[in-house]
């Protein structure tokens, strides 16, 4: 037993320092992506330009003039603008002091809790999306990625000579990757900037994740020329998407809705 309990104490004593050099380092994750973000959008234009560029030089059907690339442009030009014009837009519409007010109704249907000024809030030491939290700006940031990497490698370009039920997929599957790009970066920046709408943004944005992924799945199931070959890899796409959503509801609803420093930063409110 006295094993037990010395090696619980290193543990707990191991676990508290690195829970506060995490937290230390994670201080400067938001003035670092504050900072940067300009390199960060030309790192995500060079990333998926080439990736487009690739794409296009291979693409499944045959392209004779430049007309027929059309489709190709701009298609993968909205998906390489969608999430600069969600940071643009977003950054744009919550730079005001009216779009860091409270809203008046609150969720608070789980715990008790007693609200703070905002000038309270902005004073207390778990205020600001740090620790655990600047994990969740840096997520939302990788899904951007991960999903654009996932459409580029799943779904082949499409020329203007693409038969119908081609083309509706990949204008489809494109239109997905879109606006939910779009969305994420626009609740990034929401938690970057500790607007309070931003936990009600982040359900708004996994609801509409599912919902897209419905939509697409009935869309599909409507070409009825769609190849078997075809069907199994987009099932797939769909499927891999409806669990990243599942597993990020499973994992940080818990958190936004409990989480101390989410309340105080967001809700301006603490446990009663």
């Amino acid at each position: 037993m006295a094993y037990l309990n010395a090696a619980c104490r290193a543990f707990h004593s191991w676990f508290s320092g690195w829970s506060r050099s995490v937290y230390q380092r994670s201080i400067a994750i938001p003035p670092f992506l504050s900072r940067n973000m300009v390199w960060m959008a030309a790192g995500w234009v060079a990333f998926a330009g080439i990736a487009a560029a690739l794409r296009m030089t291979f693409s499944a059907t045959p392209v004779d003039n430049a007309g027929d690339a059309w489709p190709m442009v701009m298609i993968y030009g909205a998906i390489i603008a969608a999430p600069i014009a969600g940071y643009l837009i977003a950054r744009s519409a919550y730079s005001g002091k009216y779009a860091r007010q409270r809203p008046d109704f609150h969720l608070a249907f789980i715990g008790k809790w007693q609200r703070v000024s905002a000038d309270e809030a902005r004073q207390h030491p778990m205020f600001g999306p740090v620790g655990f939290l600047a994990s969740l700006l840096i997520g939302l940031m990788i899904n951007v990625v991960i999903r654009s990497g996932e459409f580029f490698l799943a779904i082949p370009a499409m020329s203007a000579h693409a038969p119908d039920w081609a083309m509706a997929m990949f204008v489809v599957m494109a239109l997905d990757v879109i606006v939910m790009n779009f969305f994420y970066m626009v609740a990034f920046v929401m938690a970057l900037r500790n607007i309070p709408l931003f936990p009600r943004m982040l359900l708004f944005v996994w609801l509409t994740d599912i919902v897209m992924q419905m939509m697409i799945a009935d869309q599909i199931s409507r070409i009825g020329s769609l190849p078997h070959n075809v069907v199994e890899p987009l099932v797939s796409l769909l499927e891999g998407n409806l669990q990243k959503v599942a597993i990020s509801i499973a994992v940080w609803l818990p958190y936004l809705l409990l989480s101390d420093r989410v309340n105080i930063t967001y809700r301006w409110r603490l446990a009663a």
